[in-house]
């Protein structure tokens, strides 16, 4: 799952960064309005986290742009305002926000909620065929027996799960994989879905040729 920061305090910045990446997440950067706009316009993302007090363009304006261009990606605002009109005013194009400063636990606890409820799950808890992944406890089962995954593993059946019933292009899942700085190498997709393969199961992850993949026994879309 595929994630945008938008905060010009590289402090904050890197402190989200890091908590995201260790539960899961690819995150990216930006730090100015004009940047976030265009990586938002250009770029896609599961979420966007958008400090509203930003060089450049801010951060209400850069949201709205979004909106007005029909973008839809769940928006968490970061905000240090007070005044409730402001948060008010903020939160309206948004999905969710939270003041500063706050705990990383409840900012986790947030994007899983909203990329849960983006994609249409209730629950935390994610199943498909015998597989069942708990994205809270980043946890996942094979007929009720734990299977241990790496970082990549993680994110790329995640991934699938939260779209489980539809086929995914490699591309899409090649952009939701990996930040800016990594390498965006199909073959290096294929070898993470044939580790998948001999912890799961041949038929866990179907490949539709020419299509893409899906979680087996789910009908696509």
């Amino acid at each position: 799952m595929r994630v945008l920061i938008v905060e010009d305090e590289p402090r904050i910045c890197a402190d989200i960064s890091r908590t995201l990446s260790g539960t899961g997440y690819s995150c990216d950067w930006a730090t100015d309005g004009e940047d976030a706009w265009f990586r938002g316009e250009t770029e896609s993302y599961d979420l966007i986290i958008l400090d509203l007090g930003l060089p450049k363009m801010d951060g209400l304006t850069v949201l709205k742009r979004w909106r007005a261009a029909g973008r839809q990606t769940p928006v968490l605002v970061l905000t240090a305002r007070g005044a409730w009109p402001e948060r008010v005013e903020g939160i309206a194009p948004a999905d969710d926000y939270l003041t500063k400063p706050f705990r990383m636990e409840e900012l986790v606890a947030r994007v899983r909620a909203l990329i849960r409820r983006s994609t249409g799950h209730g629950t935390p808890i994610l199943e498909a065929g015998g597989i069942q992944l708990d994205t809270k406890q980043m946890h996942l089962t094979l007929d009720d027996v734990p299977i241990p995954l790496s970082p990549l593993e993680y994110r790329l059946i995640a991934y699938l799960m939260h779209h489980k019933g539809r086929v995914v292009p490699a591309s899409e899942l090649l952009e939701h994989l990996y930040g800016d700085d990594d390498a965006r190498d199909a073959n290096a997709l294929e070898a993470v879905i044939m580790r998948l393969r001999k912890k799961l199961g041949a038929r866990a992850i179907e490949t539709r040729r020419g299509f893409g993949y899906l979680v087996a026994g789910e009908e696509a879309t």
